[in-house]
């Protein structure tokens, strides 16, 4: 039997995804873990069972790993090779020493280099204290250069080649160092500064750069896209497993303060539909039992003293990032991914054991502008409206959250059940796999044989 998991984050990010990739893997036994979206800005921490647990937060090997899956990179991933060495060498520390072995890369697949990395760490401290929120790892560059030049983009199948791989280097550093004119005056003098320029200015960078990117070929396994197909094929389960969230999503989140990818279910669906897939699907919506966001950008039901008492092990102040920042969940924004997303068989609700203890507990479900009453955000009839998503963020500026008290986190769940029209299939209670709780009255998540 052939068993497709799509999952997504219906947030602005840090779910609980990749907890919830490793369960669907160890209970379904999945031999492979698709990412579909996103790059090496993913955080997806996973905890093993057991007492003596292993941890790792996975950015670009699939979050089930630990429990024995392979990993598939999609044309839709945005590779960076040095940050993925790196990866693979926490792994083989912790026990896991054949990470490349059990990985196939798309060759179509964009590469970040350090060059657009860089750029975009200048860029965003040109911007001062008027940041649109970034990762600082070069994502955004990467995609916007691809668009811009695709004839001198970067792709995963270049790599095996050194003469092309230097010529596609040469010219992309050359398109990024023209971009730093227009910064040079607005950057500040500090040591962040000069160590990005030091970087994007070094005359010797082929010395260093070409070798590390030959280390990352001898061992990654770069496939045709089709290779995918085959996996799809292969019976039993595979988990999809996406990055960032639906609000951050390039189109339909609220610009300006967005990622560049897709992170609605989009690119899974293509990769699918290309395969002409025709097994069992489940579509998942992910939420923490309490809304957050990194950085910049709108959070209506924001609550400085719930982000004190509610302390991140994952997240926390981040030089590109910058804050994390807390609020009440939020049924508004929860709706208006679902409108984004379509058709979703359930939800998964984390962090439920991290609300258990609060004094209170409340849930945001509308908004309050003038003498008017919120309850839903209209997606833009256009899906590449960039200028309508601009007015949904200044309109949540101005949006006081209507809260109501809760009795504990049972009745959170009900409230959001009813409201959004969705079972909840997954609770998670901890950051481990047996701390999942699945619900008995929904088949899709019971364990076949």
């Amino acid at each position: 039997m052939n068993h497709a998991f799509l999952t997504v984050d219906l947030g602005f990010g840090d779910a609980g995804k990749g907890s919830v990739a490793d369960f669907l893997t160890r209970v379904y036994d999945a031999h492979t873990v698709v990412r579909y979206n996103g790059g090496t800005q993913a955080g997806h921490r996973v905890v093993t069972p057991g007492p003596q647990p292993q941890k790792h937060v996975f950015a670009q090997f699939g979050a089930g790993t630990l429990a024995g899956a392979g990993t598939h990179l999609s044309r839709f991933m945005i590779l960076d090779p040095l940050a993925m060495l790196a990866e693979e060498e926490h792994l083989r520390q912790i026990g896991v020493p054949d990470a490349f072995a059990r990985t196939t890369i798309d060759a179509r697949a964009l590469v970040i280099t350090p060059f657009g990395r860089a750029i975009n760490r200048l860029r965003e401290l040109a911007r001062a204290g008027s940041r649109h929120g970034s990762c600082g790892v070069g994502v955004g560059e990467t995609v916007a250069d691809a668009l811009a030049h695709p004839d001198v983009a970067l792709h995963a199948g270049d790599m095996a080649n050194r003469d092309v791989l230097y010529i596609k280097l040469s010219k992309l550093r050359e398109l990024n160092l023209s971009k730093l004119v227009a910064l040079r005056p607005s950057l500040p003098s500090n040591d962040h500064a000069a160590a990005e320029l030091d970087l994007l200015t070094d005359p010797a960078w082929a010395d260093w750069l070409l070798d590390a990117y030959a280390e990352f070929s001898a061992q990654a396994q770069v496939v045709p896209g089709e290779y995918l197909h085959a996996i799809l094929n292969r019976p039993g389960a595979v988990i999809f497993e996406g990055a960032q969230g639906v609000l951050l999503d390039e189109w339909r989140g609220f610009h300006p303060h967005t990622t560049w990818s897709t992170t609605t279910l989009q690119n899974a669906d293509t990769l699918l539909a290309e395969a002409g897939y025709a097994g069992q699907i489940s579509r998942i919506g992910i939420t923490r039992a309490y809304t957050t966001r990194h950085g910049a950008g709108p959070l209506p039901s924001e609550d400085s003293a719930l982000t004190t008492a509610l302390p991140d092990a994952r997240n926390g102040m981040h030089m590109w990032q910058q804050g994390f920042r807390t609020g009440w969940l939020d049924t508004v924004l929860l709706r208006y991914a679902l409108d984004v997303v379509g058709h979703l068989d359930g939800l998964s609700v984390t962090c439920l054991d991290r609300i258990a203890d609060l004094p209170e507990l409340r849930i945001c479900r509308g908004y309050q502008v003038g003498p008017l009453r919120i309850e839903r955000i209209i997606p833009a009839p256009n899906p590449q409206d960039l200028g309508y998503q601009e007015q949904i963020t200044a309109a949540l500026a101005g949006c006081r959250p209507l809260l109501t008290h809760l009795s504990g986190p049972d009745e959170l769940l009900r409230t959001v059940q009813r409201d959004l029209g969705l079972p909840i299939m997954l609770t998670s209670h901890g950051p481990t796999a047996e701390d999942k709780i699945v619900s008995t009255a929904h088949p899709l998540l019971m364990r076949y044989d």
